[in-house]
C-alpha cells in the first residue's frame, strides 16, 4: 500500500489581513495629528468669534494691544501702548487672547 503525500499550498492571506497595517497607521495618524489640529482650530474660531473691547491680544505678527472696537467686516482696531497708537488688523490676525495671568 502506497500513500501518497499531497502537499497544499499554503493559503493566501486575506485581503483584510493585508491591509490591516495601513488601516492602523491611517488611524494612528488621524488621532495623533488630525484630531488635535481639528480642535485647535475650532478652539482658534471660538476665540476670534468671542473677541470684545477691552480684550488685551497677541497678533501673528507680535504686536500685543488692547482691543478698542470690532468692526462688522471683520476687522479690530487696537490700541497699542506706549503711544497709543492706533491700528487695524484683520480678526484672523489675531493669535491669542492674553488673559489676566499672563498680564501679572
Amino acid at each position: 500500500m502506497t500513500f501518497l503525500l499531497i502537499q497544499q499550498s499554503p493559503q493566501a492571506p486575506s485581503p483584510l489581513l493585508q491591509f490591516l497595517p495601513i488601516l492602523l497607521i491611517f488611524a494612528i495618524f488621524y488621532f495623533l495629528l488630525f484630531l488635535p489640529m481639528q480642535r485647535q482650530k475650532k478652539q482658534q474660531q471660538k476665540m476670534l468669534a468671542e473677541l470684545q473691547p477691552g480684550d488685551e491680544v497677541l497678533t501673528n505678527g507680535g504686536i500685543v494691544g488692547t482691543i478698542l472696537s470690532v468692526n462688522s467686516d471683520d476687522t479690530i482696531v487696537l490700541r497699542v501702548k506706549p503711544d497709543n497708537v492706533k491700528l487695524t488688523f484683520a480678526r484672523g490676525a489675531v493669535a491669542s487672547k492674553l488673559s489676566a495671568e499672563k498680564k501679572a
